[in-house]
């Protein structure tokens, strides 16, 4: 009765994996036992291997006749000149004492010339490719390993490393010793699966020709893989690292494998050259993560990592983007002076960051260009954390920055709600024509009259609709509740009001992008203004500017639109549809204006005298806040504007103060428009230009206080 309540409970609850591993039948290796292995190998993946598994290897000093005897035999026959290498297979062993798997290999010399006869041609290919790695490590400025640099220095002798031919199996191997593996070139994969270090382990300068994998192995000690090559994979998969672990100076030319390993002490990766992509998916680092100066070529997989300590990027170079997408930053992370490539981005959408307890580190003005989220939904508290972040370190831009990717999120959202058919509400014309076929746009009005949409997966519930139809329709609908034709205004009138803003000042982010929009506005008023004055006809009696006004004017208003279209080229993000919202704005309507008071002609009192008029009591730099474009009609008022004067070589001037009072009221004179004999349309020239100077000292004051650190304090902080 005991055995069947026994077996129930093993059934049900099956033994951890340390369990079945004690359980594991192992044989004590003697000589004898040893020899006759060395000479029956076993075939193992169409090659011979040393077939040592399920052992117990006794190495220890007390035992040092058989741990002489057993290096020296082993050592003889995996070194034999043969056509295929013999492997070795320690898995399921325990080896007690220190492990020298450096004394198993076959020393040579790394020059071409001068390797051991013994090594087939593949072989030396194999070790005459270090050279490569080598000049790579130097190209990009790294420290080499003592081989690499005795094979970059023409002078000095040939380099010896130990080469290991044949394949190594440690699976679930337990080393309770230190296990040496130093300056190693293997010429085959390694298995390491599920093995376990007891104490430190050497794998620096240590060079992996194939595949390499450490898969669910335990490293209870420091392990250093230092100046290590990994020339192909190499799978560190579910590793537990629970002392130091030691990678600095490495290079990767495969791709690297980390996923949901745990680093439960220091981890240092500075100075590892990443070839190929790195995964450190759902891996978690309990103490510091250093990558200080490393060098990512490939993808760095960063999603759902957790990181309790300091994690450094420090002098980093990412040339592919970074995924942080649902990691946690508890501490710090430190990307100051990373440098990173034109389309390399930091992916941030759902990741875990308090900016009460956490920083984030970098270089003020480019860190906050480098995050990125694919939505608005679900990352709103990302990006709210992450500016909050920037402006406890009053780095303004990078905060500004990243609330000019929150509106820019934004403002796709509502064009996706004002364009794309909503099956709420979607007449089965617009559904067909959407993708849908007539049973299934059928189905969808059947269901919503019943019920109304809730979201776009509720589409999978019709048996009508399939996955394939879904996939395709999904990016062009919407769900929401019918909205009627206030509402839909309404939502257009946000979309064009943030469009603007995002245009014009970058949602108030971009103080140039503001001044180069304003500096067009102002050169091409001003430019208008002077003409209207200054052409008015040719009969009879012509009134006309001259030749050194003509080109001073025309010169003037090409120098300001060249550097005010260089602001705007140099600072805007989409510089061309800035430009043409731009002059969507201020060029129909004045245009238009223009072509009509030269159709009609000018026929009126005053017309050899100037439309504009100047206060002449003051000559002064002056802010005119309440200015308005046109003089009162009080005679006394009149005494105190004069008419500009035609004859003056700077009259051209003028029109640009009257066109930088309009605009920004802001000039050296107070000029305005006369109150007699003025022509309605030159009239209403004036008061367009200033009723959108109204809107454009708004915006200018509204971006200078969020780009100038000391308002945009005074704001946040109050």
């Amino acid at each position: 009765m005991f055995l069947c309540v026994l077996l129930i409970i093993l059934f049900l609850f099956p033994l951890p994996a340390f369990a079945v591993q004690t359980s594991i039948q192992r044989t004590p290796l003697t000589m004898e036992l040893l020899q006759e292995r060395l000479k029956t190998p076993i075939l193992r993946e169409g090659n011979l291997t040393v077939d040592l598994r399920q052992m117990v290897i006794d190495l220890r000093p007390e035992n040092a006749s058989f741990r002489d005897n057993f290096y020296q035999l082993l050592r003889k026959e995996l070194q034999k000149n043969r056509a295929n290498s013999l492997g070795l297979d320690l898995s399921y062993s325990l080896i007690q004492g220190d492990f020298l798997g450096s004394d198993l290999g076959l020393r040579t010399p790394l020059y071409a010339q001068e390797i051991a006869p013994i090594f087939t041609p593949t072989e030396k290919e194999q070790l005459e490719s270090l050279r490569l790695v080598c000049l790579q490590s130097l190209a990009v400025g790294l420290p080499n390993s003592k081989d690499c640099r005795s094979l970059l220095e023409t002078q000095a002798a040939a380099s010896e490393i130990t080469v290991f031919r044949g394949s190594l199996t440690l699976i679930q191997t337990r080393f309770n010793g230190e296990v040496w593996f130093p300056n190693i070139f293997f010429l085959q994969s390694v298995d390491a699966q599920g093995a376990i270090f007891t104490q430190h382990t050497h794998w620096n300068e240590t060079r992996f020709s194939r595949d390499v994998s450490f898969n669910g192995a335990i490293f209870r000690h420091l392990s250093n893989f230092q100046e290590s090559i990994f020339f192909n994979k190499a799978s560190f998969k579910q590793v537990q690292f629970q002392e130091t672990a030691e990678f600095q100076h490495s290079v990767f030319l495969g791709a690297a494998n980390f996923k949901l390993a745990n680093f439960k002490q220091l981890a240092k990766f500075n100075a590892v050259q990443w070839l190929g992509s790195t995964d450190l998916s759902d891996v978690h680092f309990f103490g510091q993560a250093q990558f200080t100066k490393a060098n990512f070529d490939g993808f760095l997989l960063l999603t759902d990592a957790t990181f309790d300590q300091a994690v450094i990027f420090r002098e980093a170079q990412f040339d592919q983007s970074v995924s942080l997408q649902g990691a946690s930053i508890l501490n710090l992370a430190d990307f100051s002076d990373a440098n990173f490539a034109q389309d390399a981005f930091l992916t941030v959408a759902g990741l875990s960051f308090n900016s009460n307890q956490a920083k984030i580190l970098g270089n003020s003005g480019e860190i906050g260009k480098r995050f990125c989220v694919p939505t608005l939904q679900g990352n709103q508290n990302v990006l709210r954390n992450l500016g909050q972040n920037f402006r406890q370190q009053q780095q303004i831009a990078d905060a500004n920055q990243l609330e000019y990717t929150k509106q820019r999120l934004r403002l796709r959202e509502l064009s996706h709600r004002l364009l794309s058919t909503n099956i709420n509400k979607a007449p089965l014309a617009s559904l067909k024509r959407l993708g849908f076929t007539a049973k299934q746009a059928e189905a969808i009005a059947q269901r919503r009259q019943v019920k109304l949409f809730r979201n776009s997966s509720e589409l999978l519930t019709l048996g009508d609709i399939d996955l394939d139809t879904y996939n395709q329709v999904r990016d062009r609908l919407i769900v929401s509740e019918p909205l009627s034709l206030g509402s839909w205004l309404l939502l257009a009138w946000s979309w064009l009001a943030l469009t603007l803003l995002l245009l014009l000042s970058g949602y108030g982010t971009n103080i140039w992008l503001a001044f180069g929009v304003g500096g067009v506005a102002i050169a091409f008023f001003g430019l208008i203004f002077w003409l209207v004055d200054r052409y008015r006809r040719l009969r009879p009696t012509p009134i006309i500017p001259t030749y050194y006004e003509t080109i001073s004017i025309l010169v003037s208003f090409t120098s300001l639109e060249f550097f005010s279209l260089l602001a705007i080229f140099r600072s805007a993000e989409q510089p061309w549809l800035t430009l043409g919202c731009l002059l969507t704005i201020i060029v129909p309507v004045p245009v238009i204006l223009l072509m009509r008071l030269y159709q009609q002609g000018r026929y009126h009192d005053l017309l050899e005298v100037s439309y504009f008029t100047e206060d002449g009591t003051f000559r002064q730099l002056r802010l005119l806040i309440g200015r308005l474009p046109v003089i009162p009609r009080n005679p006394t008022f009149r005494d105190r504007y004069m008419h500009l004067l035609w004859d003056r070589r700077w009259n051209w001037l003028n029109y640009y103060d009257f066109s930088l009072n309009n605009l920004v009221r802001l000039g050296f004179n107070d000029i305005r428009m006369r109150d007699e004999h003025l022509p309605s349309i030159i009239a209403t020239l004036g008061w367009y230009q200033w009723s959108l100077g109204l809107l454009y000292i708004t915006l200018v004051l509204w971006t200078l206080s969020r780009t100038i650190p000391g308002l945009n304090l005074l704001i946040y902080l109050k």
